[in-house]
């Protein structure tokens, strides 16, 4: 399908504003797209979503706010959830940080929305699945899945402001498997057609050869060529807990006291840019406030966090169009990070390494310490010793509890090629390979 478009979807809201509230903030929410799943080599499960989602944030008094919500499109319920809004935020404590509505913007028409991606069907996606399997020996496994998203978003407000935008996305993940060993191999994609699943397949599967009677190796202080999937880990995990405007302003951020200081090598640069080349985000927030592009560690030295309407307001500063749904206590957050690419190929960083560990992606990652940026995980479906400028063999999986700072700052090498990681709501981080020195793994495993 291609969806509703943003006339379509600002007829199914006009109800919400027949309600008289202070003023009225609605979003809508269309998204829609397929899964299909394989394992043990064949496809096992193929489902369909389709879920539309209005919710209104009403305002009373000036200050008092309610949010409510509908997943039907006849007007008697979009209006009720309106009416319900407005009844919460009569009932709620005022809130005398909240920074209003914003008011009508403008943003350039994007081309994030391909069509072919978005009514992609089944077969279509079988197809990419019988592919990728014929890049499998007989004596391994594959496993993985493939996706096709698109999303509409409705950003609408009593103050006038009117904005929609749509994406697509899409995704390939493909394990192959030996008896002892596994490796992976993803990709996301601003569309179908990007993605290669014989390329895909084909990393999974070396890997995964190249894993076979993997040896034990004790923990300890290594330098490790980190693929993109697990730079991402560290860069993700740095965005949520402290590149956000409102842990910068309760000193919970590690950016707190050293914005204009150098906290990574220089080699380092991360932005957080929604309508960048190959970005996956919205040219707009969940405010209604155009995005912009924003530096958070530029040549290793710390410069900025993002902000939205209610942490600009408090410090005395302008949104950077980073504001999140409502209701939100989590403040702004980096949905779109990008860590610029260096000018050494993964072949390149692993030969100008004597002794260290090849690291596929991390599994299971949390945060340790947050105000030190220390997190903890499993290294996962490829880890491999690297000796005088080569991969040697496979190795049992290792735990690692390192600082990510303190990796970023031991940053010795950059790829020259970035990759997109994404758990994330409407957006995705994208990374190069790295090569670190002294990167910490505290316990391995027998496995």
């Amino acid at each position: 399908m291609s969806g509703f478009g943003g006339d379509r979807i600002r007829e199914l809201v006009a109800p919400a504003f027949e309600v008289k509230a202070d003023g009225l903030l609605v979003l809508a929410f269309h998204s829609w797209g397929g899964l299909t799943r394989f394992a043990s080599s064949s496809i096992h499960q193929n489902t369909w979503r389709e879920d539309i989602e209005i919710r209104v944030m009403a305002i009373a008094d000036g200050n008092r706010t309610g949010v409510a919500s509908t997943h039907a499109l006849d007007a008697d319920a979009v209006r009720k959830a309106a009416s319900d809004a407005l009844a919460i935020a009569r009932i709620s404590p005022p809130n005398e940080e909240f920074p209003g509505l914003a008011s009508p913007a403008s943003v350039k028409a994007g081309t994030r929305f391909d069509d072919a991606t978005a009514n992609a069907t089944p077969a279509e996606r079988a197809e990419y699945v019988r592919v990728a399997l014929a890049e499998f020996p007989v004596d391994m496994m594959g496993a993985g899945y493939v996706d096709s998203v698109a999303d509409e978003v409705l950003v609408a407000a009593t103050t006038g402001l009117s904005l929609f935008g749509s994406t697509t996305r899409a995704g390939m993940s493909v394990m192959a498997m030996s008896p002892d060993s596994s490796g992976v191999a993803e990709i996301i994609e601003p569309t179908l057609s990007a993605v290669d699943p014989s390329a895909i397949a084909a990393r999974a599967v070396g890997k995964a050869e190249r894993g076979r009677d993997p040896k034990p190796i004790e923990p300890g202080a290594y330098t490790v060529i980190l693929e993109p999937a697990a730079a991402s880990t560290l860069m993700q995990f740095l965005g949520w807990i402290g590149f956000g405007a409102k842990a910068f302003l309760e000193e919970r951020s590690f950016m707190a006291g050293r914005v204009g200081t150098k906290v990574a090598a220089e080699s380092i640069t991360i932005v957080d840019d929604p309508t960048g080349p190959g970005a996956l985000g919205l040219p707009f927030d969940f405010e209604g406030t155009p995005a912009q592009p924003v530096t958070l560690i530029d040549h290793g030295v710390a410069r900025e966090v993002v902000w939205d309407r209610a942490t600009a307001r408090k410090a005395g500063r302008e949104s950077t169009g980073h504001g999140l749904p409502p209701p939100n206590a989590d403040g702004p957050f980096p949905l779109n990070l990008r860590m610029e690419p260096g000018s050494q190929s993964l072949d390149e960083l692993i030969g100008s390494t004597e002794r260290g560990l090849l690291v596929t992606r991390f599994h299971y990652s949390n945060i340790v310490n947050e105000k030190e940026t220390v997190l903890t995980g499993m290294t996962r479906d490829g880890t491999f010793l690297i000796e005088d400028g080569k991969l040697r063999h496979g190795v049992h999986n290792l735990r690692y509890t390192q600082n990510a700072l303190e990796a970023l700052s031991n940053v010795e090498g950059v790829g020259d090629a970035t990759e997109i990681s994404s758990e994330l709501f409407f957006g995705g981080s994208r990374a190069p390979a790295l090569k670190i020195r002294d990167f910490k793994f505290s316990s391995s495993t027998d496995h």
